[in-house]
């Protein structure tokens, strides 16, 4: 799979002397498409999955390596005081499946010791769980406290230590939660949603004195 190379002088979508522009291959490619009243579904297929890896190579887009978080306002567990904020990370059981060979009718032998006829087993598959459901609660930084230049602060923090490694765009995206969790998994809390412990451990939110 590549590009169609009869769209361009050079045989290559970028600009140079002589050559096309990524718009003009665009352009080109929607033209011809116009040109045909009947592409071929493969030929379609081909052209746009060719279009849209090409347009976000060439325009610098990186996929996100993390989920975005969508946040529940008002819910926490039972010990949760008032205004505080909370993310919960949630890990399904583990069931294992275990397929044993059981014993219906023993083998029937003569007194010669010759198998008449075989054994008879049954085939039984059985699940168990190996690990349950688990559910934790964590504290976290509020909404309202996830301003720019405490994103901006995070991402330096955690590029610091070596788990960042974008640029400091001051926004909560994927490769920032990706850091975040790549951050708290060795203590314990495998999460892209940053917690209140782990943005103090960071020096971001300033630590209770011990009463």
């Amino acid at each position: 799979m590549g590009f169609d190379q009869s769209l361009f002088r050079n045989g290559s979508p970028m600009s140079d002397a002589g050559g096309y522009s990524m718009a003009d291959y665009c352009g080109r490619l929607q033209a011809r498409r116009g040109k045909d009243p009947a592409p071929k579904a493969r030929e379609q297929m081909r052209d746009m999955t060719v279009f849209i890896a090409v347009c976000a190579a060439l325009a610098g887009c990186v996929p996100a390596t993390e989920p975005e978080v969508t946040r529940q306002v008002g819910i926490g567990p039972p010990v949760a005081q008032d205004g505080s904020c909370w993310g919960r990370d949630v890990s399904p059981a583990t069931i294992e499946t275990v397929t044993n060979q059981v014993l219906v009718q023993p083998a029937q032998v003569d007194v010669a010791g010759n198998v008449r006829s075989p054994a008879v087993y049954r085939t039984e598959t059985l699940q168990r769980i190996v690990d349950e459901r688990k559910e934790l609660w964590f504290e976290t930084p509020c909404a309202k406290d996830l301003t720019p230049q405490f994103v901006a602060s995070l991402q330096r923090a955690l590029k610091a230590r070596g788990h960042y490694s974008g640029p400091i765009t001051s926004q909560m995206d994927g490769r920032t939660r990706a850091a975040i969790r790549a951050y708290q998994r060795p203590e314990g809390l495998d999460s892209g949603i940053l917690s209140l412990a782990a943005a103090q451990r960071l020096g971001l939110v300033r630590a209770p004195k011990p009463s």
